[in-house]
């Protein structure tokens, strides 16, 4: 449940019942004057438990702790207004807390999914049972916000801001250059790909992630600090990994394309993918898992289109793309 790292510097695993990604590690660091907590968990009891129990044998006194948000998504920042004291600063990029505090997010999301060809029936069910709507922080955040090269110091740590868009508009890792280790988030993880899913054909985001991923690789970095599954080191092999993976995405969509001709949604082309859960047909997918693939599915056709490899048109309410 709780790993040290390096001096100061400890992993918590927090759980994440009933979800693919099964547990998400938040970072604490120490020092004798402010700690810092990188990530926290849903704004669930589960994850609430876990947490108070860590931070307790840790000694961290949340008065004197201050938290960074990589990224909107509820599993990393939905505790952090409880956790937070009135004196706590937390720091987040500006386009993620934008959309942490707004208050018509999830309505874009259901105009966006229409538009993508998501059923109107399974729309309701779509919001009520995704987890980011469920276990999302409970107030306004008042964020102090970081941009690309500012710098963190906690203890003997400094940490580098570098922005990396992609998995969401704003994510945001932490270098520390002295020791070579990464906070990577969802930017970079070892065992799973992160969904890099689009809900605005304004965006793009895999163009964005995929730029990010070359701004990462140039850094030296020794050690990788991902917000799910294990702690690794060859950043680079992991990159080369992930550009294979989302090729792959990309020849799978277009071979989709090509083989039945005319025009697709998302939806439809997200449920002729292939993907690694196990259910038996894209019909058993949850709502979320369905949105989740959707969302994938527009993020790729966006980024192919941008390519000039396929084109877009509008039919009644939907976004469909041809080649």
């Amino acid at each position: 449940m709780i790993e040290k790292i390096l001096p100061d510097l400890y992993k918590i695993e927090i759980p994440l019942p009933d979800n693919p990604l099964k547990s998400i590690n938040s970072y604490v660091i120490k020092s004798p004057g402010r700690n810092l907590i990188i990530d926290t968990g849903m704004n669930r009891k589960e994850c609430m438990a876990v947490m108070d129990f860590s931070l307790k044998e840790l000694g961290i006194n949340l008065n004197k702790t201050d938290f960074f948000i990589t990224h909107l998504h509820a599993d990393h920042c939905g505790l952090v207004s409880k956790l937070a004291a009135d004196n706590s600063n937390i720091y987040c990029s500006q386009p993620d807390a934008d959309i942490i505090n707004s208050t018509n997010f999830w309505d874009r999301i259901k105009k966006f999914a229409l538009m993508s060809g998501f059923p109107q029936q399974e729309l309701r069910e779509l919001v009520e049972k995704h987890p980011g709507y469920k276990y999302s922080t409970t107030r306004f955040i008042d964020f102090n916000i970081l941009k690309e090269g500012d710098m963190i110091k906690i203890g003997e740590y400094i940490f580098k801001c570098i922005e990396t868009p992609g998995h969401t508009k704003g994510h945001m890792c932490l270098y520390e250059p002295n020791k070579k280790i990464m906070i990577t988030g969802d930017h970079v993880i070892k065992e799973i790909t992160p969904n890099i899913s689009l809900w605005s054909y304004e965006e793009n985001f895999l163009d964005d992630y995929l730029k990010s991923l070359d701004k990462v690789y140039e850094l030296d970095v020794k050690l990788v600090l991902p917000g799910h599954r294990s702690i690794f080191r060859n950043l680079r092999e992991r990159i080369k990994e992930l550009k294979h993976h989302h090729q792959t995405r990309i020849d799978e969509i277009l071979s989709i394309l090509e083989k039945e001709k005319g025009e697709k949604d998302a939806y439809q082309v997200a449920s002729q993918m292939s993907w690694a859960l196990t259910y038996d047909s894209w019909e058993q997918f949850p709502s979320p898992q369905k949105w989740f693939a959707t969302g994938e599915a527009a993020a790729h056709l966006k980024y192919l289109e941008g390519k000039g490899m396929i084109r877009r048109k509008t039919k009644g309410n939907r976004i469909c793309f041809f080649i």
